[in-house]
């Protein structure tokens, strides 16, 4: 949005206005870098703390405290005054992704009958998707009006208000109840979650055995984790977050304006565009994409693409975020989340989170830079990552789907 762009980083919009600038260079600003990659350490840095806070406190009560923090940073970003405001109020949105992000696909996990896990996992993230469509709705509304970038980023408390309050509204997991020592409660959320004339007394029995296990062992998380038995369970808790950042996915979803109006379309249009990917939401089909861009804007990047050029570009887009959105993108949060057992499972859905924030974020800082230099060879980076990722699932990762949590 120009009015934000003016008022926070007017050199881009210099830069955009110079004729003979390399279309892939316009948004290389390392301000706007920070500003986006601020989220993503600061999202790091909570999901490791939220290990130990969500073994103390419960899952449902991290993800009120991320909700709550999650309001405060939107409400300062919306009434930032400068980048400073601005960077404060995306950590502070960081921190409450970190917090919700560790312990809300463990509390689904645990919540869930393992027949249906890979389902409650799905929903986490197809309710991200439907995040980061009204985002761009929003976005495009907000773009018509000199102040929208305020509604557009200020917004976020309505989520933050929703995930809150909702989190006040469930009970905690069986699973966090009876590692808190709180059985009867768990007896009564097991009730509630599997109905009333369900035999709970089987699963009670054996989340109490898992516990007493755990607290009879009386190691430390982060060194039990490591030990050569949870050695492929922590390959995986590092490898899948990995993989899913280098598919390129966040990239396309946080730059998708950027990268549409580099390549042509007008700053409404961009809008739309990104809409349209959200909507669609992965190796051949970056390599094809990588082609028409190198055969329609020329190595150096200074050709302009024709408009029919730039819809197949946004075709090529949506085809790879509908391969996303039916593989990487919903499993990735599943698979770590149900394959450690009691004991360490808070701490390996840590791990596997911060890996996720370490990675966006060395890709959010780099992106636009590779961008600038490599071109339109940014895109096979990310076709070989998926290449070598596919074959890793072929050859490493088991089947889990209908296993229950304590016997994985």
């Amino acid at each position: 949005m120009v009015p934000f762009l003016k008022k926070f980083f007017p050199s881009i919009l210099k830069k955009a206005a110079e004729a003979k600038t390399n279309m892939y260079c316009v948004y290389n600003s390392n301000t706007l870098t920070a500003f986006t990659s601020s989220l993503y350490i600061a999202g790091l840095a909570s999901s490791l703390v939220a290990s130990r806070l969500t073994a103390a406190l419960g899952r449902r009560n991290i993800m009120v405290l991320g909700g709550c923090l999650f309001f405060t940073g939107g409400a300062i970003n919306g009434g930032a005054k400068d980048v400073a405001m601005l960077i404060v109020g995306r950590i502070l949105l960081g921190f409450g992704v970190g917090f919700t992000d560790q312990a809300t696909p463990v509390y689904l996990s645990e919540m869930a009958p393992p027949k249906w896990r890979g389902a409650f996992n799905t929903g986490f993230q197809f309710f991200i998707g439907i995040g980061v469509v009204t985002a761009n709705c929003l976005n495009y509304g907000a773009a018509k009006l000199t102040w929208g970038w305020c509604l557009s980023i200020g917004l976020a408390v309505v989520p933050a208000v929703i995930m809150t309050l909702g989190a006040l509204l469930i009970s905690d997991t069986p699973s966090s109840l009876v590692e808190r020592g709180k059985v009867e409660q768990a007896k009564q959320s097991l009730i509630k979650v599997r109905g009333k004339g369900t035999d709970i007394e089987l699963e009670l029995n054996d989340l109490i055995r898992s516990s007493e296990l755990a607290k009879a062992a009386n190691q430390e998380p982060f060194v039990t984790i490591f030990e050569r038995q949870y050695r492929p369970h922590l390959t995986m808790a590092i490898a899948i977050p990995f993989f899913q950042q280098v598919t390129g996915i966040n990239i396309i979803a946080f730059y998708a304006p950027v990268l549409f109006q580099s390549v042509g379309f007008g700053s409404d249009s961009a809008l739309i565009a990104a809409i349209i990917l959200g909507l669609v939401n992965l190796a051949s089909i970056l390599v094809a994409l990588a082609c028409v861009l190198a055969a329609v804007t020329g190595v150096s990047g200074t050709k302009h693409i024709s408009k029919g050029y730039g819809v197949l570009v946004l075709v090529l887009m949506c085809l790879y975020a509908a391969g996303f959105g039916w593989s990487w993108g919903p499993l990735s949060w599943l698979i770590p989340s149900e394959i450690f057992p009691m004991k360490i499972r808070t701490t390996g859905q840590s791990i596997s989170v911060a890996v996720n924030f370490a990675v966006t974020f060395v890709l959010s800082q780099t992106f636009l830079t590779m961008l600038c230099h490599f071109k339109f060879a940014a895109f096979l980076f990310y076709a070989g990552w998926i290449f070598v990722m596919t074959v890793f699932v072929l050859l490493f990762v088991p089947e889990t789907k209908g296993i229950p949590l304590d016997s994985m």
